[in-house]
């Protein structure tokens, strides 16, 4: 069985971002991760979460793949002028940057400004935040995969697939609204750190939740 997880929002967690790779790794010997976005921000220790991410799997049989959330798309705009830089420390940028002692080394401003914005496969599309119906896929603008937010209960056909996004955080989550997966468990605001566990060869749905409280 090929598996992907798919986790949700870290926003600087970096205990129960550890403790859900290692539950991960636990569950099976081998498969792919898709990080859904918002690594920073709001939480603690952003820069341990990112010098994680960017170490990458310990083992050659994972892969990982690290999605742009809206909030690196706050931070890098802050750096290099797209955004004010008042609005990024505002939502969550003062505790960034005290975590990296008041200055971001440039490989990671790289590194987050290279992030993908979508990944999909055979079955799934994995973003961030969503996506924008009454156009195609193809047609999709960075905005609408890093910012646009669903209502609980709304679903979609989403071009035959099922949609996995984080975002829009609720301590309920994660959920399922039809053919949507919604993975953000609020974890920085007292919920949990969730992960969508996902059979490649089945359509629909995950087979599995696994969640990991602060």
């Amino acid at each position: 069985m090929s598996l992907t997880f798919a986790i949700g929002d870290i926003h600087g967690c970096i205990d129960p971002m550890m403790r859900m790779i290692e539950r991960v790794e636990a569950y099976a010997p081998a498969g792919k991760i898709v990080f859904l976005g918002d690594y920073v921000d709001r939480g603690p220790d952003s820069r341990s979460v990112i010098e994680r991410l960017i170490a990458g799997p310990s083992s050659p049989d994972w892969q990982w793949i690290t999605l742009k959330g809206n909030h690196e798309d706050m931070l890098t705009g802050a750096h290099d002028g797209r955004h004010a830089e008042s609005w990024w420390l505002e939502n969550g940028g003062m505790e960034t940057l005290a975590s990296y002692g008041g200055a971001l080394p440039p490989e990671h401003l790289r590194w987050m400004e290279s992030l993908p914005f979508i990944h999909t496969d055979q079955h799934r599309i994995f973003v961030h935040a969503g996506v924008r119906e009454g156009c195609y896929l193809e047609e999709q603008t960075p905005h609408d995969l890093m910012w646009i937010r669903f209502p609980d209960g709304v679903s979609g056909e989403y071009w035959g697939k099922h949609l996995v996004h984080g975002h829009t955080p609720s301590a309920s989550n994660p959920r399922i609204w039809g053919n949507r997966t919604n993975v953000d468990g609020a974890c920085v605001f007292g919920g949990r750190l969730a992960c969508a566990v996902f059979d490649d060869e089945v359509p629909g749905g995950p087979v599995e939740f696994l969640t990991v409280r602060p």
